[in-house]
């Protein structure tokens, strides 16, 4: 159940989909031209707290529908005085139809979301053969998408939906580093998992138009 929609305190860091009444314009969304990241998922903002501070010629904007992460992410952003980075509260699925403009994303990032274990479930998963065309239609030729997932079964599903996305080129599958402290993870989600011992499986895929 999404939390209230949330007052104006944290905005620009968040908003929400009630809020947008027409296509980005990401140069007036963050005041540059520089390249756009997506995050889907992007849960408490680890992962846009780190990215966006190690990449400041990057803009990054995590979607999260659930409006209590979001706004704990827009947050810790807020408090960091991170102006190129944003959170956007709402389903991402309906931000891609209606909000992002065709070839305007430089990547895209989907790390572990819900694996709706339930075999009657899995048409509730995010990766669907119709996100696929989500984002292929979203990122600029070159672009990229990351992927990771500690459900193996579901990494082989969207492997498989690459695989026949002609394209996309999958990349070298990306490292798995040791973390120098606790906030050296991806996010908070793999962290957990890694400390508990399971296997993170990572997938990286470029688009060529």
């Amino acid at each position: 159940m999404l939390c209230s929609k949330p007052s104006k305190d944290l905005k620009p860091y968040f908003r929400t989909l009630e809020d947008l009444d027409s296509p980005f314009d990401w140069t007036a969304f963050f005041g540059n031209d520089h390249p756009v990241v997506l995050d889907v998922g992007a849960g408490r903002g680890l992962f846009l707290f780190n990215a966006s501070g190690a990449n400041l010629d990057k803009n990054f904007l995590g979607m999260e529908i659930d409006y209590r992460e979001g706004r704990r992410a827009a947050t810790r952003l807020m408090k960091a005085e991170r102006p190129n980075a944003r959170v956007l509260g709402g389903d991402a699925r309906i931000a891609f139809d209606k909000f992002i403009s065709d070839s305007s994303i430089s990547e895209v990032h989907v790390y572990f979301p819900d694996p709706w274990w339930k075999k009657r479930h899995h048409k509730r998963r995010i990766f669907t053969d119709v996100f696929v065309t989500r984002i292929t239609k979203a990122l600029k030729n070159g672009g990229e998408l990351h992927f990771w997932t500690d459900v193996e079964e579901y990494f082989e599903r969207v492997k498989n939906l690459m695989d026949h996305a002609s394209q996309f080129i999958q990349q070298e599958t990306p490292q798995e580093c040791l973390p120098e402290h606790d906030m050296d993870y991806q996010t908070s989600f793999e962290r957990k998992k890694r400390n508990e011992g399971w296997k993170i499986h990572r997938g990286l895929w470029k688009l060529q138009k």
